[in-house]
């Protein structure tokens, strides 16, 4: 049986390229339109996302907290003012690399030591890291939600019941 950590990041998945297709439908100019909000445009909320999952990605790797900033700083310039194609196509590399990371982790539930220099040291399961993930791109898919409506345009469901219900149909 799949361990309930890999379900929840596929329904990350799921729902971060629901979001795509759907900026996809709408006007090219919604995707980088300037908006009064947490960010300033939904482009940068994208970016923060795949930033933050590449983060998180590099901590289950063991990688040190230094070791995590210095890949940071080059793809926040490499995110900066890139295309809904050209993010939609990152996000596809880094999906590839979490399944190959998670194909390799033998128990979901072992132990990881996190250490951060404001925040201290935390150990917590691999499985908690993962729920992490996929409870950080939802807080940050309702920002998007929100910012669609104040451009005047709707957003897409995208909670949890949803997904199940897609995973119904496509079985």
């Amino acid at each position: 049986m799949k361990h309930h950590a890999l379900q929840l990041y596929h329904y990350h998945v799921w729902a971060n390229s629901a979001f795509i297709e759907h900026l996809k439908a709408l006007p090219a100019d919604v995707y980088t339109a300037k908006v009064e909000s947490i960010f300033p445009s939904i482009s940068t909320v994208l970016a923060h996302i795949y930033l933050m999952d590449v983060t998180w990605l590099s901590v289950m790797q063991n990688k040190k907290f230094d070791e995590v900033v210095a890949i940071l700083g080059p793809l926040q310039q490499l995110t900066k003012d890139r295309s809904l194609t050209d993010m939609e196509v990152m996000y596809l590399e880094l999906t590839e690399q979490y399944h190959a990371f998670f194909g390799q982790q033998e128990d979901m539930d072992k132990l990881m030591v996190c250490e951060h220099p404001q925040y201290g040291k935390l150990e917590t399961k691999l499985s908690q890291l993962v729920q992490h993930v996929v409870n950080h791109g939802t807080y940050h898919r309702g920002n998007i939600t929100a910012m669609l409506r104040q451009l005047g345009h709707a957003g897409v469901p995208t909670d949890y019941i949803f997904y199940l219900f897609a995973q119904r149909a496509e079985a």
